[in-house]
């Protein structure tokens, strides 16, 4: 095994670099580790094993160090890989054996970007040997030369996206031989050729680099001067065209991170890439919290009503569910949230999904269905619903005998967990809408029908 010294550098750059991660890093202030492996076959699945790693440790252009070693499979090679790689039996007798030449590797890779020509092979064998050693995995991120190069070179000039014919494409000064190093090093001079192509593409940072499609236009990516005034900061963006309408609106957690990955990312959404077309400005609004953005992004929405936003645009549409305020609360399905410090269960994109909950809610708990205001102590027939169990049949005066009316705010914590202080959320809850004089929540037990919206017991002294 051998590992060429790294060059001097503070120990703490790396970690650093790290912490400004929502700013972007700079390629060249980034650590690559570009890593190669060879095997006694394609899979792990198949038992195959591990016989060399090589690995070259670059930044800035510069070769901080390599890494090298055998390894013993504890396997025969079979004929055919050991012709292909000319690693034969003999030469890995007296090799490490994965548990003792994974640390090692683990170790000078630690701190960096893992780099691998299909990485989806070599990562894959690392990660499921560091298991099977009971080792722990760094969280590496990890770059494909073959995906980037799949974006950049074009079958005009390479036949295929193989190590060789991309070596050749960038003059690397190795040839790639199926060794281990060799191809590491083969690796390397792809990756800085690949990364040369796309920085005249204005691909300068690492999250440029994992992000880049050959699909975004050259026009969408002179765009992304756009996002350069906007804060790292939660809040709602708001794209404009030419004449300052509002196109789009979205909120995020970092403004600037998100914005710039709408010119440099391959949007999959036919609109969005249209929108992005039409686009002149970016306006923020910046928040305290992402909850905070949510809330004015669904007000913004509503106010505009953006062409390219599907979501939220009418909120005049939406439904309700509506625990009313009666001796005897029932569900109703509205339209509108009203300041009336009732409990509502929603908002419902349709009212088909609205009447699908009001119908499972009726299902499970024997909350009355009928349509009239009933009175503390009602004497009327029972219900069709009342005969079959399903409901508690006050219009009788049989509950109010043995009970006193439900609060709203015990049926809402029966029926669906209790009454929530927010509807921004964007699956339906309860919300409790205050009064005018502010909220009045009232009190609840844990008495009553543990699976109902049952009356609670009466106070002492009442009639029975």
């Amino acid at each position: 095994m051998t590992t060429a010294p790294p060059a001097a550098a503070p120990p703490a750059r790396w970690d650093e670099q790290r912490s400004f991660d929502e700013l972007g890093r700079p390629l060249h202030d980034v650590t690559f580790c570009v890593v190669d492996l060879e095997t006694t076959g394609g899979s792990v699945a198949d038992g195959d094993m591990i016989t060399e790693i090589g690995a070259v440790k670059v930044r800035g252009g510069e070769v901080l160090g390599e890494f090298q070693t055998l390894v013993n499979p504890h396997t025969s090679i079979p004929a055919f890989i050991a012709v292909l790689t000319g690693i034969t039996n003999g030469m890995v007798a007296d090799a490490p054996p994965v548990g003792a030449a994974l640390p090692a590797f683990l170790e000078f890779a630690r701190g960096s970007v893992l780099v691998a020509h299909n990485a989806r092979f070599d990562v894959g064998f690392l990660r499921h040997f560091a298991r099977e050693q009971d080792l722990v995995w760094p969280d590496f991120e990890v770059l494909d030369t073959v995906r980037l190069a799949r974006h950049v070179v074009t079958r005009d000039e390479a036949p295929n996206h193989k190590l060789s014919s991309l070596a050749r494409v960038f003059r690397s000064g190795t040839t790639p031989n199926h060794r281990a190093l060799a191809d590491a090093r083969a690796t390397v001079d792809v990756l800085h050729g690949l990364m040369e192509r796309l920085g005249g593409l204005g691909v300068h940072t690492l999250e440029e680099l994992q992000g880049y499609s050959s699909k975004v236009a050259s026009a969408a990516r002179r765009k992304r001067h756009l996002a350069e005034h906007l804060p790292h900061a939660p809040g709602v963006y708001l794209f404009r065209d030419d004449s300052s309408r509002v196109l789009y609106i979205g909120t995020s957690r970092d403004l600037r991170r998100r914005v710039r990955s709408y010119f440099t990312a391959s949007e999959k959404r036919t609109r969005i890439g249209e929108m992005v077309q039409i686009a002149t400005s970016v306006s923020a609004v910046e928040c305290a919290t992402p909850l905070e953005a949510s809330v004015r992004e669904l007000r913004l929405i509503a106010e505009h009503k953006p062409p390219y936003n599907r979501r939220s645009r009418h909120p005049e549409k939406v439904t309700w569910l509506k625990l009313t305020r009666e001796p005897w609360p029932r569900l109703s399905l509205v339209k509108r949230v009203l300041d009336d410090d009732a409990d509502y269960l929603g908002p419902f994109s349709s009212r088909a999904a609205a009447e699908s909950s009001l119908a499972a809610l009726h299902e499970v708990f024997p909350i009355r269905q009928c349509n009239d205001r009933l009175a503390r102590q009602p004497r009327r027939s029972s219900c069709v619903l009342a005969e079959m169990d399903r409901c508690l049949s006050p219009a009788t005066g049989a509950s109010t005998r043995r009970r006193t009316p439900p609060s709203s705010a015990s049926c809402a914590t029966r029926c669906c967990g209790g009454p929530t202080t927010s509807s921004t959320s964007s699956t339906p809850g309860w919300r409790r809408w205050p009064s005018r004089s502010g909220s009045r929540r009232r009190p609840t037990t844990a008495t009553g029908w543990p699976t109902s919206c049952a009356p609670q017991p009466a106070p002492s002294g009442s009639p029975r």
